[in-house]
């Protein structure tokens, strides 16, 4: 018999211990083996559904073979991880399209007309309806509506709006003027010859657009642009020619659209008439456009025929900033066309087909959805040009952020770059008179724009000033201190001397009226009332 050895107290205790622990433990069952019943509630009928646990509402759908659509909802969410009597819901969405056509009414616009007596009224044109397509979509959920919006809307044909001019009396004393003055009123044309008093309506359909309003030299002929009927951004106006030499012609469409920046009649021809123009692309974000700085020449026959169209600048970017456009003008005495845009101006060379730059400028950085064209004028003599000039800036600015602005002179004969005026203000738009017999000197004047606030000039008003050819004698005539100032313009010249009068007169528009100032005298006379002036020419 082997005797027995007593146990050691820690041999007792690990082993009270060990069946302590094992009393206290659970029975393992797998989570899988555990399913957990669900209510799914779909296409009008509730059942029970069976699934693991641990599985997402996903899992549940597939389970009932039951397939979402795109529009279909379920609640909660498909990636919830089900618990025991939850409440699933399915809502099946569905939609329909519904087109529609209604009619749009016009517009009634009443023009006031200085040449009408008071209280008479005419039909400048009848209204038209238009016609509108909406596409509507109505949403269900269960068969049951629940809302319906426009999906998309199409204008199918446009409205025409009804223009009625109403005669006011117009309380201004009558100047006797030269030649022909051309001026936009209320999106029409009017033309006053001999006397300030003399109106004569010759474009009334009200939906010239003032982007283009030129007189030839001769003051026979007129062009001018009308808003398109169509979309915007598909095509923005057109392009139309007059013969206001003649009572009875007609205006023809000069099958060219989207002109902005630049249309004139080419000078040098005297047979044959001769349009250059600029184009555009539309867009249908601001501005509205992409330039092309191109520029074409095209001949148009007296009857209303159109020639042949020669391209003499193709499309391109147009330097920086050349989304914006460029501008032309013809020299007064030459057959020289100059150019400006965002970053410079120069020369066409009709030869050549080419830009000959004269002068680069700063670019002004707007931060903004349109870009500056510098002001540019021909002497009277075609020997200079006058152009506003980006002026370095204080301190550390951004170059291209500079408030300094000059106007600034470029001798074609000593390719000299002078500046004349310092802080005009970047709407400073220079325009010069005719040649003048001073003593025994031919000489011309200089009109300009002066900033009233030259550090803000993007928003300040502006103040006429005239000055000689070389920057002296500098005199501010229009408005009066203290008044309102202008706003961004091209002074225009008359043609020539009015008689009985002092010195050569410059027309501007202010607060809307069309205002003749005698440079020499600074006495300004105010032609019309209406406050509906939008562009002038003077030939």
């Amino acid at each position: 018999m082997i005797p027995t050895r007593p146990l050691s107290r820690l041999t007792i205790f690990l082993a009270l211990l060990a069946l302590t622990l094992s009393s206290c433990l659970s029975p393992r069952v797998s989570q899988s083996n555990v399913d957990l019943s669900v209510n799914l509630s779909a296409d009008g009928e509730t059942k029970k559904v069976s699934v693991p646990a641990g599985s997402k509402i996903q899992q549940v759908l597939e389970s009932a073979r039951l397939t979402l659509a795109s529009l279909d909802k379920v609640e909660p969410p498909a990636y919830t991880v089900v618990s025991e009597g939850l409440t699933i819901k399915v809502t099946r969405g569905r939609e329909e399209f519904e087109t529609k056509q209604s009619v749009v009414a016009f517009e009634r616009q009443t023009v006031h007309n200085e040449s009408l007596p008071r209280g008479e009224t005419r039909l400048i044109q009848p209204g038209q309806n238009g016609l509108q397509e909406i596409v509507y979509r109505h949403y269900y959920e269960d068969g049951k509506l629940v809302n319906t919006s426009v999906s998309r809307s199409t204008i199918m044909e446009p409205t025409l709006p009804e223009i009625v001019m109403v005669g006011v009396q117009t309380p201004f004393a009558p100047l006797p003027i030269p030649g022909k003055l051309i001026y936009l009123s209320g999106g029409s044309a009017w033309l006053m010859e001999g006397s300030t008093s003399n109106r004569i309506p010759l474009v009334t359909t009200g939906d010239l657009d003032g982007r283009v309003l030129k007189l030839s030299r001769d003051g026979a002929w007129l062009l001018y642009t009308r808003k398109s009927t169509q979309p915007a951004d598909a095509e923005i106006n057109t392009l139309w020619a007059l013969n206001i030499a003649n009572p009875g012609a007609t205006a023809f469409n000069l099958k060219t659209s989207n002109v902005i920046h630049f249309a004139d009649w080419d000078p040098t021809t005297i047979s044959a008439l001769r349009v250059l123009y600029s184009t555009v692309e539309p867009r249908a974000t601001s501005p509205g456009w992409q330039a092309n700085n191109d520029l074409y020449r095209m001949v148009v026959g007296k009857n209303g025929n159109l020639g042949v169209r020669e391209k003499i600048i193709d499309a391109n970017t147009g330097g920086v900033y050349g989304w914006w456009g460029t501008a032309y003008t013809w020299a007064p005495v030459s057959n020289l066309l100059a150019y400006s845009r965002p970053d410079g101006t120069g020369i066409v060379s009709f030869k050549n087909k080419a830009l000959m730059p004269l002068l680069e400028i700063t670019p002004l950085q707007t931060r903004s959805d349109w870009a500056l064209i510098p002001g540019l004028a021909w002497g009277a003599d075609g020997r200079t040009l006058y152009v506003v000039t980006h002026a370095p800036p204080p301190g550390l600015v951004n170059p291209e952020e500079s408030p300094n602005f000059d106007l600034s002179a470029i001798s074609l004969d000593s390719d000299a770059n002078v500046r004349i005026v310092e802080q005009s203000g970047m709407f400073a738009y220079p325009s010069t008179s005719s040649l003048r017999q001073v003593w025994t000197e031919r000489s011309y004047l200089v009109a300009y724009l002066q900033a009233l606030a030259p550090a803000q000039s993007g928003t300040s008003g502006y103040r006429l000033v005239v000055m000689d050819r070389d920057g002296s004698n500098r005199r501010a005539l229009f408005p009066e201190p203290g008044s309102p100032g202008l706003p961004p313009q091209t002074p225009v010249w008359a043609p020539a001397p009015i008689s009985d009068e002092e010195g050569d007169f410059v027309a501007v528009i202010y607060q809307g009226n069309l205002w003749l100032i005698d440079v020499a005298t600074g006495k300004a006379h105010q032609v019309t009332g209406d406050g509906l002036i939008q562009k002038i020419d003077w030939k």
